[in-house]
């Protein structure tokens, strides 16, 4: 097979798969915007032929979005912001120094992310009702990620900060720097590509965060956007069309976000800090 059979056949593959990932994507948007009837409608249609626009107006303002929405927002830019501050420290330790005690701590950061978040959950919440923390839920929830994404976002930025050269470092304390000015004047601001990677993705797991919201934050005014879809669940659940209305309005930032920065995420994920 040549190459330029090859390079067709692998397109034609991408676009398949492209394809089968981004149907259900597509499918929600579209059931946003379709009737009642239409929504049953065999065999279905691909494009509603009424679009219902109005939907997203009465799912707006009956769900009160925008408080929910807020709510995820704040849980998502606590939690990055934590994870951040203590994250980046332990990255670069892990990155600079190497020992048997480091690698034994990375083993069990890594192992700490294997763990998923309805197993954590119990332990979490008795701890918390413990301490008193739950009488502050979103402040709880945004621990509890923390806990859970700090792996993943040290394990992403440990690999950046050891794509910096550590002469780079050594040259800057010749000059009369100490160890931690040289982070901060050389090593961070050369990094700085990736942390902000790992931290938009870090933010898009945040913000749809489900399990500890809904054990932790009982209060209505509290509750995210992820706890406010669940809402909609019932064993008689018929209005579709409102709940994939809802979901677009919930999903539809975190897209825009993502299609945004695609370019600074993957040059992030792949090259890392230097070019």
């Amino acid at each position: 097979m040549s190459d330029t059979s090859r390079n067709r056949l692998m397109l034609a593959i991408a676009i398949l798969l492209a394809i089968v990932y981004l149907f259900p994507l597509y499918w929600m948007y579209v059931t946003s915007l379709k009737t009642g009837s239409a929504m049953f409608a065999t065999p279905p249609r691909l494009l509603p032929s009424d679009p219902q626009w109005a939907t997203y107006g009465d799912v707006w303002a009956s769900r009160n979005m925008a408080r929910y929405l807020w709510n995820s927002l704040v849980i998502a830019t606590g939690s990055v912001a934590l994870i951040a501050a203590l994250g980046v420290g332990c990255a670069y330790v892990l990155a600079r120094y190497r020992s048997g005690w480091v690698d034994a701590g990375l083993f069990l950061i890594l192992l700490l992310q294997v763990l998923p978040a309805s197993l954590m959950i119990t332990p979490i919440f008795v701890g918390f009702s413990q301490v008193g923390l739950l009488e502050f839920p979103r402040f709880a929830v945004i621990l509890a990620i923390a806990a859970k994404s700090m792996p993943f976002f040290v394990v992403l930025v440990r690999a950046t900060f050891m794509s910096v050269p550590i002469e780079l470092e050594e040259a800057a304390m010749v000059d009369g720097n100490s160890r931690i000015g040289a982070f901060f004047r050389i090593v961070l601001p050369l990094a700085r590509n990736g942390i902000l990677v790992s931290a938009i993705l870090i933010f898009m797991q945040a913000f749809g965060e489900f399990v500890y919201s809904k054990s932790m934050i009982q209060a209505a005014e509290l509750q995210p956007a992820s706890v406010g879809l669940n809402s909609f669940m019932g064993p008689n659940t018929t209005e579709w069309n409102k709940i994939m209305a809802y979901a677009t309005i919930y999903v539809t930032p975190i897209l825009a976000i993502f299609v945004l920065l695609q370019r600074r995420i993957v040059s992030g994920l792949t090259s890392g800090a230097l070019k």
